[in-house]
């Protein structure tokens, strides 16, 4: 399995550095039409050392070589997707069991709702089920911490999108200080059970990392307190979290390597460029419903008969 730094790492440097490269991910571009942008971006099974600061935010891994190209392409990955997503359906009521799971993280303006946006314009909404968390409500901590993940859980045929998930429980946590260190440790484990005991009961677990740069995080900032219609968006504790970023990194390369396996893998999307954002989350969707391959249940009647009694009419 090939890294999932292939045509996004750089060799060196802070978090504020960019790529001059605007086309960067033309190259890469062939690689994934044979191997799937799966290969790309794909963390490899226990994680191995990932450190953050060698994925350049900006670059564009298999991904078209602009903004338009992305925009052109997505009236056709719709229509793939309407096929894909009615026959996952479809085969859900001849009692095929199995679902798809896309889980969501990333820090503060990384761009969490806009991809569960654009997916939500891609897909049939009739059988997504999206859940947005957020701090754990007083019933919520009252219950184990997967307790709310489990009720939120897609229903075979369903595709379900995570805005946030249960690694805020490692994540937000941790560096928080909500909970004792031995508490979070023991976390991780259970996570990578549960994520396996959904796999075993047909749930394709799709875990996306958004991998927002520390300097275009502050431009998004700036650009919401330049707004007045944006200021809802904004709250005193985004710059708290940012004046965490440090401690959040660390945590997001603990959750990267420590929970990537081979049921249930991390992909780092880089999250600068909005478009491509937007179309690696669309087609890392599209690559995981073709490995299900779902297919349409044969009629449980008599197709000719009732033919016949159309045409009779």
């Amino acid at each position: 399995m090939r890294d999932a730094s292939v045509g996004g790492r750089r060799g060196s440097g802070g978090p504020s550095e960019k790529s001059s490269d605007a086309r960067e991910g033309a190259v890469p571009n062939r690689r994934a039409a044979a191997n799937g942008l799966r290969s790309l971006l794909r963390v490899p099974p226990g994680g191995g050392n990932v450190r953050l600061r060698a994925y350049d935010p900006r670059a564009t891994p298999g991904g078209p070589p602009g903004k338009r190209e992305a925009r052109e392409a997505v009236p056709c990955a719709r229509d793939r997707l309407t096929v894909l997503q009615e026959r996952l359906f479809a085969q859900a009521t001849a009692g095929d069991p199995r679902s798809v799971l896309v889980v969501l993280q990333g820090t503060d303006t990384s761009g969490k709702g806009g991809a569960v946006r654009h997916l939500a314009g891609l897909l049939n909404p009739a059988g997504c089920r999206i859940t947005a968390f957020k701090a754990p409500t007083a019933e919520e901590k009252s219950h184990p911490f997967l307790w709310r993940i489990k009720r939120a859980l897609p229903h075979a045929g369903q595709i379900g999108i995570f805005d946030r998930s249960h690694y805020e429980d490692v994540l937000a946590a941790r560096v928080r200080g909500l909970v004792p260190r031995e508490v979070w440790e023991e976390r991780f484990e259970t996570i990578n059970s549960f994520e396996a005991s959904l796999a075993d009961d047909g749930v394709s677990v799709v875990k996306i990392f958004l991998h927002v740069g520390y300097d275009e995080q502050r431009a998004r900032l700036l650009a919401r307190l330049d707004n007045p219609c944006k200021h809802w968006k904004f709250t005193p504790d985004d710059l708290d979290d940012r004046a965490l970023w440090p401690a959040y990194q660390k945590a997001y390369e603990a959750v990267l390597n420590r929970c990537s396996t081979e049921t249930a893998p991390w992909y780092v999307v880089p999250a600068d460029r909005k478009w491509y954002r937007d179309w690696a989350v669309g087609r890392l969707l599209m690559e995981h419903l073709e490995l299900i391959d779902p297919q349409c249940p044969p009629a449980s009647f008599d197709v000719e008969h009732a033919r016949k009694r159309l045409l009779g009419d």
